[in-house]
């Protein structure tokens, strides 16, 4: 796959993007969903908020099995890890037709992760099937742009061709 420049995108520097934006996903996560949503003791705003549906509250703390990014994180973990390296062979796939740039290129794949995974995932699962509110559904869509958004930049300054 040739870049802007002309010159070949490697097959290890599309990986290396990857582990960067996978590393990046959990990062953010841990910092938005786990510190402020779940709590480091199980108190955060998404389970102790009075609106929060009890069907939600139940799944991730009560009904066995207990969802395995609580209960046994690494596969969850990695599994992140490996989108983030799927996402750069998508990015490398398609930032060839965008404007050159850190920012132009970032911010429209950032956008494409945020929009054709994370807002389905908002609307399918705690809005269909648990019920969510409202106002805690849009607080985690601030959470999954953030992880959108460091996967796509990381993901981005580490396809972008210095030289050009």
């Amino acid at each position: 796959m040739e870049n802007d420049a002309g010159t070949k995108t490697t097959h290890g520097r599309t990986i290396l993007a990857g582990l960067a934006g996978g590393v990046a996903m959990n990062v953010v996560m841990l910092l938005t969903f786990r510190l402020l949503g779940f709590g480091w003791d199980g108190g955060g705003i998404l389970l102790e908020s009075p609106v929060q549906s009890s069907k939600l509250i139940a799944v991730w703390t009560e009904i066995e099995p207990i969802p395995l990014v609580v209960d046994t994180p690494t596969p969850i973990i990695a599994g992140i890890v490996l989108f983030g390296i799927i996402h750069a062979y998508v990015f490398r796939s398609i930032a060839s037709a965008w404007p050159a740039g850190l920012l132009e290129r970032g911010v429209r794949f950032s956008l494409i992760v945020f929009l054709m995974a994370f807002l389905f995932w908002e609307f399918f699962t705690p809005f269909n099937m648990f019920g969510e509110p409202l106002q805690l559904l849009l607080l985690e869509l601030v959470f999954w742009a953030c992880i959108a958004f460091a996967d796509g930049f990381c993901i981005a300054a580490l396809m972008q061709d210095n030289r050009s």
